[in-house]
């Protein structure tokens, strides 16, 4: 899939689940692109992450379109230039289940987020050196 050029950066954010699905402890969900952080804040309950410094992580909840926490999560926020991609990411680390994996990603591409192709984070990367 061709992406759309913004500037020199990919106007879109992407999602992925980051760990291999299955039924591991934790599993964590990324987020990368210029909507990232806005995207993240509008499916949690906890501190706003629009404020917070790169590379800090945060307690809260990930919550349904009725305010229902889907799971107790630990987010991470990753300011550009200076994350994988080169841009602003955000990572979930959840519970392990495939159920709040499918329903976090799910969330996450009803707020706005597209799902990533396969080595889209890796291509963004050296796109943004």
């Amino acid at each position: 899939m061709e992406q759309t050029k913004l500037n020199g950066t990919t106007a879109d954010t992407i999602v992925a689940l980051a760990t291999p699905p299955g039924t591991g402890g934790i599993a964590v969900a990324r987020l990368s692109g210029p909507d990232a952080v806005a995207i993240a804040d509008s499916v949690w309950r906890g501190k706003s992450l629009s404020g917070v410094a790169s590379h800090t992580a945060h307690l809260g909840e990930i919550i349904d379109d009725d305010g229902n926490p889907i799971d107790k999560a630990l987010v991470t926020v990753f300011r550009g230039p200076h994350s994988f991609t080169g841009e602003d990411t955000v990572e979930f680390s959840l519970h392990g289940s495939r159920w709040i994996q499918r329903a976090t990603v799910a969330r996450l591409t009803a707020a706005g987020a597209r799902a990533a192709t396969a080595g889209e984070f890796t291509r963004r990367a050296f796109l943004n050196n």
